[in-house]
């Protein structure tokens, strides 16, 4: 059992406030966006008794995410389109650290997102008819309209008006994210703040919602979103691999979006957390998140390498009896690593944690 130190990404769209009360430490003014648990590469946690990276070669990687501004419109991959892209990146001689490499490892990333505050997002493509439905008396949409209107199939009509919609040489994209925001005022927000952006217009065909603290969603392959606002604790696969199709300064990739993505018209499925222990469905991640909601001692088994996370409250996590026992003191962003060796583990205190575990 060890205490960890996360680390901290200062992406520009993270809040500038809301980690910083996490960790209990003055804002620098600088955006905090995402807090790293775990052994990524790209910023491994570190134990704090030796101050040495955390190396154990974990499957997944917990965070807590902080938005104040919207990230991209994304995709991830399956396993079988991240090794594909991988290795033809490779074969192309793309540096891995390049700023325009899309696949910088062969794996999937599939994630699970969890508010802690509000938390709003985009997720998965609405239905065709019910899109045309909305836009019908909107002038500056008749076009997309009609694009939406005209496939043989959901999937077909979706495909075909995204695609469009981001090749649009950059002067028509412009104007049509112009005439389309003086009508809808998700797409004049974004135009905002990427001008010219046609993933301003394509928001509008994905589900817009905002998850409750102790609410989540579960994003698989091929799932297009975008985060827009909000605090949120967030597992998925150890993966860097992001699909980008618009509303961002980082690389993006149309054609791979386009040739990833699942066109399928699908709801997010949102699920509530209850009681004092409660397991997120994640079929076919390799991973579990579990909320723990602490007012009286709960014990643990672990079947593999596992995660804790604090995020309110101060609590006791003790492993071990008599003379092995072990007792650690965790608050509000701190972080525990514990393997299978460590045997059964108990948590004790008031407050609520996150445990990241292996799935089956």
């Amino acid at each position: 059992m060890q205490k960890l130190v996360p680390g901290v990404q200062h992406y520009s769209w993270g809040s500038a406030t809301e980690l910083p009360k996490l960790l209990g430490v003055e804002p620098d003014g600088t955006p905090w966006a995402e807090l790293w648990v775990g052994d990524h590469p790209r910023l491994p946690s570190t134990v704090a008794a030796t101050g040495q990276e955390l190396s154990a070669n974990l499957p997944f990687l917990l965070k807590i995410l902080a938005a104040d501004k919207p990230l991209s419109i994304q995709s991830h991959p399956s396993s079988t389109q991240a090794v594909a892209g991988f290795q033809r990146e490779n074969e192309l001689g793309i540096s891995l650290d390049a700023p325009d490499r899309t696949y910088r490892d062969p794996n999937h990333k599939p994630e699970l997102i969890c508010a802690l505050s509000p938390f709003e997002a985009l997720c998965g493509f609405r239905r065709p008819s019910d899109l045309v439905s909305d836009f019908g008396a909107i002038p500056a949409l008749a076009e997309v309209s009609a694009r939406l209107a005209s496939g043989t199939t959901d999937q077909d009509s979706l495909a075909s008006t995204v695609q469009w919609l981001l090749t649009l040489p950059p002067g028509e994209a412009a104007e049509l994210v112009d005439a389309v925001g003086q009508a809808m005022p998700l797409t004049r927000r974004l135009g905002r703040l990427f001008s010219g952006d046609p993933g301003a217009v394509v928001a509008l065909l994905l589900n817009h919602v905002t998850l409750q603290p102790g609410q989540a969603m579960f994003l698989g392959a091929g799932v297009v979103h975008g985060y827009l606002e909000g605090m949120g604790v967030e597992l998925m696969a150890n993966s860097d691999n992001v699909i980008r199709g618009g509303l961002t300064p980082k690389h993006i990739d149309v054609p791979e979006l386009l040739r990833t993505v699942d066109f399928r018209p699908s709801a997010p499925a949102i699920q509530t957390a209850s009681g004092p222990r409660y397991r997120f469905e994640s079929v076919g991640s390799g991973f579990w998140l579990t909320r723990i909601q602490l007012g009286e001692e709960q014990r643990f088994s672990p079947v593999g390498p596992e995660l804790v996370l604090v995020t309110e409250g101060e609590l006791v996590i003790t492993s071990g009896v008599g003379s092995e026992r072990s007792d650690l003191l965790v608050a509000a962003g701190d972080a525990v690593f514990l393997d299978q060796a460590d045997g059964s583990y108990r948590i004790s205190g008031s407050g609520v944690a996150w445990q990241a575990t292996v799935g089956h």
